[in-house]
C-alpha cells in the first residue's frame, strides 16, 4: 500500500498534464482530474514490470481512456463556438445553392464559396447532426449496436502492445527486420525476398519459424 501511495503521488503531475487536454470540453477540472486519478490507480494495479517499459508509458493511455470514458458516458456534447458558426454559414450556403440551382452543393463547392477547408466543412456538417442512441443499429441486421463499436477498456490493448514490443525486442535483428516489413509495412513475401536478396520460399520459411518462436515466447514467457 505504501508503494502504491508513492506511485500515486509521483504521478499526479502526469494526470494534471493529461487533464489539460480536455479542459475545453465544458467540464469541471475537478471532475476530469478525479477520473484521471481513477485511471492512474487502475494503471498501478495492472502494471507488470516484466513488460520492460516505463510505468508512465503504460499509464498514459489508461488514464486517457478513463477520462474519455467519463466524457462519453456523461452524455452531453459541447461543440466549439467557431464550429457552430461555420455550421450556420454552411447551412445558409447550402440552402442558397438549392434555391438557385435546385441541386445539393458538394462539400468542395461549399468550401470554395465560404473560403473554408474541406475538413472545416465536414466538421460543420457533422456538428449539425443529432445525437444518436448508443442502442442504435449500425449494421443492416441490427445485431451490432453503436455501443458495441465503442471501446470499453483500453488496458487489455495496451498490455498486448507492450507484450508485442517485448517479444519483438527478443528477436535477432534480421528476423525483426522481416517482421517489420511483413506486418508493419504490409509488404509481400516477394518484395521482402528481393529486399533481403533471398528467395520467396526462404522468406516464407523464415516467417513461419519466427511466428512460431513468438508464440512460444508469449505462452511460456520471455
Amino acid at each position: 500500500m505504501q508503494a502504491r501511495e508513492t506511485l500515486v503521488l509521483e504521478n499526479l503531475a502526469l494526470v494534471r498534464h493529461l487533464v489539460k487536454r480536455f479542459q475545453d470540453r465544458g467540464r469541471e477540472y475537478e471532475d476530469l482530474f478525479q477520473y484521471g486519478c481513477l485511471g492512474l490507480l487502475k494503471a498501478i494495479d495492472r502494471f507488470d514490470p516484466s513488460f520492460g517499459t516505463a510505468f508512465s508509458t503504460y499509464a498514459v493511455p489508461v488514464i486517457l481512456g478513463e477520462i474519455r470514458r467519463f466524457l462519453r458516458d456523461d452524455g452531453s456534447l459541447h461543440v466549439a463556438r467557431s464550429i457552430k458558426e461555420n455550421a450556420r454559414r454552411v447551412e445558409e450556403e447550402r440552402e442558397k445553392t438549392v434555391r438557385e440551382t435546385g441541386k445539393e452543393p458538394t462539400v468542395e463547392e461549399i468550401a470554395t464559396a465560404l473560403h473554408l477547408s474541406h475538413g472545416d466543412v465536414l466538421l460543420a456538417l457533422n456538428a449539425r447532426q443529432g445525437v444518436r442512441s448508443l442502442d442504435a443499429a449500425v449494421d443492416g441486421d441490427g445485431e451490432l449496436s453503436l455501443k458495441d463499436t465503442i471501446g470499453v477498456d483500453c488496458m487489455e490493448e495496451v498490455e498486448k502492445r507492450l507484450l508485442l514490443r517485448s517479444l519483438l525486442k527478443s528477436l535477432p535483428k534480421e528476423d525483426m527486420r522481416l517482421i517489420a516489413m511483413r506486418y508493419f509495412q504490409r509488404r509481400t513475401q516477394t518484395e521482402i525476398a528481393k529486399e533481403m536478396g533471398i528467395s520467396q520460399v526462404q522468406v516464407s520459411r523464415m516467417e513461419s519459424k519466427i511466428l512460431k518462436r513468438l508464440r512460444e515466447y508469449a505462452e511460456n514467457g520471455l
